[in-house]
């Protein structure tokens, strides 16, 4: 059951966050994507601190000034500010389809820096994933956008991210990890908006909707990722993240008419099998280890 209840909060979660990449996407036709970007997280930590309040959760925590938690924070700006500005230039689903390769990225940034064991299978799969991420990318071939490699860079931060996020020693709730990312990246989408040369636009007529239901959902994807991945098989629900490029797909066609080539196609098929083999494999690994530990404390 915890399982099945996981997943579904996880499948809500990559809904969400598919939808929340449609509405900078759409925003940024008309506003720079750095503004995009500060309103929906001024806009989410203002709901995040309502929500800590209404909880009796303090809004300020001396672990907001600890270093990894800047660290975490100042990577979630990098890769929210790249992916946003990706999303500006290149299909979503381009976009997504990157993004994809975030888990085989963390599991081997957890191999090099945190001394997690990886075998030779998972390196594999890692390697294999690495390639798809190049056919969606296509460099130096016919049909390479530069831009693509926003997204790339944009992706490689959010794995840092997630990185520095299971080497946290601190008691912070993931509100309260998520206030202090959105209170790091609300000014700099603002300064990203500036050096990019463009002004600030004042939202229009339905553009306000936009905005307000592009936060609202943001909210709803960082709370069901949380509660997700709080019990069950942690590889088995987070192979559910990959249901984000199928709404990716829905969504890029429905908003922006978009119909990827089969060099993406099959590159984001090639990412998400290896995520899957290499999620599979490290719960598995789990699961012997815990065996093992239990038969010892037995005898």
């Amino acid at each position: 059951m915890d399982n099945i209840r996981g997943a579904a909060f996880m499948v809500l979660a990559m809904l969400s966050f598919a939808i929340v990449d449609g509405m900078i996407k759409l925003l940024a036709v008309r506003m720079p994507a750095g503004q995009v970007i500060a309103l929906i997280c001024f806009g989410g930590l203002v709901g995040f601190l309502i929500w800590s309040a209404l909880r009796g959760q303090a809004l300020w925590h001396p672990a907001y000034l600890n270093g990894r938690v800047i660290l975490r924070s100042l990577a979630e700006v990098v890769g929210t500010c790249l992916i946003g500005t990706a999303l500006a230039l290149i299909p979503l689903t381009t976009v997504s389809a990157v993004i994809q390769a975030t888990p085989l990225v963390v599991a081997m940034g957890a191999a090099l820096f945190l001394g997690q064991e990886v075998g030779w299978r998972r390196w594999l799969a890692i390697l294999v994933g690495f390639v798809g991420v190049l056919i969606i990318v296509r460099p130096g071939m016919e049909g390479f956008v530069p831009a693509t490699l926003l997204a790339v860079a944009g992706m490689l931060a959010l794995a840092t991210r997630d990185l520095l996020t299971r080497g946290l020693k601190v008691e912070l709730s993931a509100v309260q990890l998520g206030s202090h990312a959105f209170a790091f990246v609300t000014p700099a989408g603002v300064l990203l908006a500036y050096a990019q040369g463009q002004a600030l636009v004042m939202p229009q007529g339905q553009e306000w909707w936009q905005l307000t239901f592009g936060i609202l959902v943001g909210m709803v994807a960082y709370l069901s990722i949380v509660a997700a991945t709080r019990k069950g098989n942690a590889g088995i629900i987070s192979s559910f993240r990959y249901s984000r490029m199928v709404f990716a797909l829905i969504i890029g066609y429905v908003l922006f008419s978009e119909t990827p080539d089969a060099a993406t196609l099959i590159g984001a098929a090639i990412v998400i099998a290896s995520g899957i083999y290499t999620l599979w494999r490290e719960a598995r690994l789990a699961r012997a280890s815990q065996r093992s530990q239990a038969a010892l404390k037995s005898a």
